[in-house]
């Protein structure tokens, strides 16, 4: 997948990954849609970081979790 290109596409596999990986209980509250494209960049950014890492404090799930509520549009 080419995540340099900005796309529907492209945030909907970004967001699946990252509530997978975080294993969100919420997961309807944060969908692809609630995205733009001018928010790609930060997504990817939260997306490269959460991919990094295996274990996630729940201190660190939660600032996660805001800063994805964040970039909703």
């Amino acid at each position: 997948m080419d995540l340099s290109v900005k796309s529907p596409e492209n945030i909907e596999y970004m967001v699946e990954k990252i509530t997978t990986k975080l294993r969100m209980a919420n997961v309807g509250a944060i969908r692809p849609n609630h995205f733009s494209e001018s928010s790609y960049e930060d997504l990817k950014e939260i997306y490269e970081m959460v991919e990094r890492k295996t274990n996630f404090s729940p201190s660190e799930m939660q600032a996660i979790a805001e800063e994805l509520g964040n970039l909703r549009k």
